[in-house]
C-alpha cells in the first residue's frame, strides 16, 4: 500500500491542489467576492468550452478548428528551426574557432524580442501563414542553435580522450561518443524552443488572422467575452503540457541510457 501511495503521490498532490483552487474560485464568485464578468467561475468556463466546441466563436469556427490551425503553425516554424539549427549547431560547436566567431551573433539575435519583428514580418511576407511561421521559426531557431552549440561544447573531455586512446576514428567518435553525450542538452533545448514558439504564436495570431487560438482570444476581447479568453488560455496551456509530456516520453525512448530527469528542462 505504501509503495502504491508513493507511486501516485506526484499525481495526487497536484490534482488535489487544482481541485481545491477551482472549488475556492467557484465559491468566491458565488459569494460575490469576485465579479462574475471579470472572473467567470469554472462552471461558466466549462459551459463556454462546450459552446466553443459545438458552435464556435464566431459561429462556425469551433475550438478544434482554432486549435488545429495553431498546432500547424507552431510545428511548421518549430520543425524548420530544428532542421536548420541542429546541423548548423553541430558544426559550430565542433569548432572552437567558429564558436568564438558566432557567439556575438547568436547572443545578439537571441536577445532580439521575436514579436518586435512582427511589423517587418508583415511587410516581408504579408498577413498570410508565412509571416507567422517565420516569427515562430525565428524565435525557436536561435534558442535551439545556442543549446546545440552548448551541448557540443560541454561534452565531457574524458569521453573524448578515452575514444582517442582506443584509436577510434573521428566519424565513429562523433556518432558513438559526442552525439549521445550531447543529445540530452539538445533535447532540453528543443523543449525550450517549443515553449518560445507557444509564446510567439499567441502574439502573431492576434494580428491579420481570424483563425488560431491567439485570434480567438483577440476576438473574445473585442466582445468582452472574458470566459472565452480564459478558455483559449487554458487550451494553450493544456496543449503545451501535452506536448511537453510527449517529448519527455520520446526522450526516454531515444535516450534510455540517461536518467529520467536529464532532458526535462534548462
Amino acid at each position: 500500500m505504501g509503495r502504491r501511495l508513493h507511486h501516485w503521490l506526484p499525481l495526487l498532490v497536484p490534482t488535489l491542489v487544482f481541485v481545491v483552487l477551482l472549488g475556492s474560485w467557484e465559491w468566491a464568485v458565488a459569494q460575490g467576492w469576485l465579479r462574475r464578468l471579470l472572473f467567470p467561475p469554472p462552471t461558466k468556463l466549462f459551459a463556454s468550452a462546450v459552446e466553443l466546441a459545438r458552435d464556435g466563436v464566431p459561429l462556425g469556427k469551433t475550438l478544434l478548428d482554432h486549435l488545429l490551425i495553431t498546432i500547424a503553425r507552431i510545428f511548421g516554424g518549430f520543425a524548420a528551426a530544428v532542421a536548420l539549427a541542429i546541423p548548423l549547431g553541430l558544426v559550430i560547436g565542433a569548432s572552437p574557432f567558429l564558436d568564438r566567431m558566432m557567439a556575438p551573433i547568436v547572443g545578439f539575435c537571441r536577445s532580439v524580442a521575436t514579436l518586435s519583428l512582427l511589423p517587418l514580418a508583415l511587410v516581408w511576407f504579408g498577413i498570410g501563414e508565412a509571416s507567422k511561421i517565420f516569427l515562430i521559426g525565428y524565435g525557436c531557431f536561435w534558442v535551439m542553435l545556442s543549446n546545440v552549440i552548448a551541448a557540443m561544447r560541454l561534452v565531457d573531455p574524458v569521453l573524448l580522450r578515452a575514444a582517442r586512446t582506443m584509436d577510434t576514428k573521428p566519424l565513429r567518435t562523433f556518432t558513438h561518443v559526442v552525439l549521445p553525450a550531447a543529445l540530452p542538452r539538445i533535447a532540453a533545448g528543443a523543449r525550450i524552443a517549443l515553449g518560445v514558439g507557444f509564446m510567439v504564436i499567441v502574439g502573431a495570431e492576434m494580428i491579420g488572422t481570424t483563425m488560431g487560438l491567439g485570434a480567438l482570444i483577440m476576438e473574445a476581447r473585442t466582445f468582452y467575452r472574458t470566459d472565452v479568453t480564459m478558455v483559449g488560455m487554458v487550451t494553450i496551456g493544456l496543449l503545451g503540457l501535452a506536448i511537453s509530456l510527449s517529448l519527455s516520453q520520446l526522450e526516454r525512448r531515444l535516450m534510455p541510457w540517461m536518467p529520467a530527469h536529464s532532458g526535462a528542462g534548462p
